[in-house]
């Protein structure tokens, strides 16, 4: 009869999956866990021990790759981070007019929060917390950076002639990242009957009829 070691028995505890995993690829996997489970039950219900066994791990073995819970969602804001620049940055990439890029960009993040529900939770979670929180600034860079992207993308619209040089381009970056937030919003108030992407397409036009009204 096979006798299993301690490190099998920490990575793979009954019942889960003896397929082995690099530290990478369980970090990816955590992360994505944190994730799926602030969709499920909202950031500050997600338990060390939930994350453990939503990848199929026992507690003790998740903390071979983190070494505390701060580290696990420094983690996650690292990947928010780093996927949110990398779709920008596509956008932007793929070439085309200002407005046509601004679109593209705006229907590449309905997408992204529409297959990662759980990632607007957690950064307006973050965000509405006391100031100084550990993880407050992060999450502050990353809508940050994302709000400079666009902005970008406008003052190149407005040099182009497509929007109006009047155009307030704080105002009008706030204005797109809110409505995608509003998007959101009406997401989860009427789950399963709101098509976000579809819901986007309609209101992506009204965005850029407000943009083209400004007045001096």
């Amino acid at each position: 009869m096979q006798v299993m070691n301690a490190t099998s028995i920490l990575e793979n505890p009954p019942g889960a999956s003896r397929q082995r995993h690099s530290a990478e690829e369980r970090r990816e996997e955590t992360i994505e866990a944190v994730i799926d489970l602030a969709c499920e039950r909202g950031p500050d219900g997600i338990t060390t021990q939930a994350i453990a066994t939503r990848i199929g791990v026992t507690h003790g073995a998740l903390f071979r790759h983190f070494p505390d819970k701060l580290s696990i969602w420094r983690a996650v804001f690292d990947w928010l981070g780093a996927r949110l620049g990398r779709l920008a940055d596509a956008a932007m990439a793929a070439g085309g007019e200002p407005l046509v890029v601004l679109e593209r960009l705006f229907h590449a993040q309905v997408d992204f929060v529409a297959r990662h529900p759980g990632v607007p939770r957690i950064l307006f979670h973050e965000l509405q917390r006391p100031a100084g929180s550990p993880l407050q600034a992060l999450a502050r860079d990353i809508v940050g950076g994302y709000r400079e992207r666009v902005k970008l993308l406008i003052a190149r619209a407005k040099t182009a002639g497509e929007l109006p040089p009047e155009l307030d381009e704080d105002a009008a970056a706030v204005l797109f990242i809110g409505t995608i937030q509003g998007l959101v919003v009406q997401s989860m108030l009427f789950s399963g009957t709101l098509d976000m992407r579809e819901t986007a397409q309609r209101v992506f036009p009204l965005l850029l009829d407000g943009y083209r009204g400004a007045k001096s």
